[in-house]
């Protein structure tokens, strides 16, 4: 039987301050437990794939090499606004004229993201 993808990992200064920061964006809930302070926190995602935070001591300091790219329900464009009002910070505009393409964006702690098109905007059901 294959491996399964249990969660991300993402490494961050203030664990439980970035999960809230998902958790937001991705409308699911900090795991019940998790504390302010705790170095190890989760966001429960409803596909059951976990986002799991972890502090370490040293600042990012590269681009990433692995990175998410969320597939909002309303139009890219206003996700990418909501999101930004989170605290997100824009990073690179790859959106075309025609309306494909993403829009790169930065959590609060520099880690990027990619915004893409909804389903409806891909012509999907």
């Amino acid at each position: 039987m294959p491996s399964e993808i249990q969660n991300v990992a993402i490494d961050c200064a203030n664990a439980y301050e970035l999960a809230r920061f998902w958790a937001e964006v991705t409308a699911a809930p900090v795991h019940p437990e998790s504390r302010p302070g705790h170095e190890e926190t989760q966001v429960l995602l409803p596909t059951g794939l976990t986002l799991h935070f972890n502090e370490v001591p040293e600042p990012k300091t590269v681009k990433n090499r692995l990175h998410l790219c969320l597939r909002p329900d309303i139009p890219r464009d206003e996700e990418v606004k909501r999101i930004l009002t989170l605290g997100a910070t824009f990073v690179a505009d790859h959106r075309n004229p025609d309306g494909t393409g993403w829009a790169v964006l930065a959590d609060p702690e520099g880690n990027e993201f990619c915004v893409l098109r909804s389903g409806a905007e891909r012509g999907e059901g």
